[in-house]
């Protein structure tokens, strides 16, 4: 299952890295497989695994803040591993040349 989520604190103002970086930590420490993105992070796993990962993100954020938004965003196709890199890897190849990461 790859999951895309972002975990946003409504009462930080503008900047976020402080916020965001305690996030990656968890992610990082998780061992799970993660892309890092602009607007959120995409992880791979179980449901279990992910559905746990996005909740202590989101517990970790809720000690600091009044109020955080956390979006989420599944693709669960059975049978399927390795999807983080391979849907992009599929793509590629369709397109018979790379694209930017």
């Amino acid at each position: 299952m790859l999951a895309q989520f972002s975990i946003v604190p409504l009462d930080k103002g503008v900047s976020l890295g402080k916020d965001v970086a305690k996030v990656l930590q968890i992610i990082d420490n998780s061992g799970l497989p993660y892309k890092l993105n602009s607007m959120g992070t995409v992880v791979e796993g179980t449901w279990d695994e992910v559905i746990g990962l996005i909740g202590k993100c989101h517990e970790e954020t809720v000690k600091s803040s009044d109020r955080v938004l956390t979006t989420i965003s599944i693709d669960d196709r059975k049978g399927m591993k390795n999807r983080i890199d391979g849907k992009i890897e599929s793509l590629e190849k369709r397109l018979n040349k790379s694209l930017r990461k």
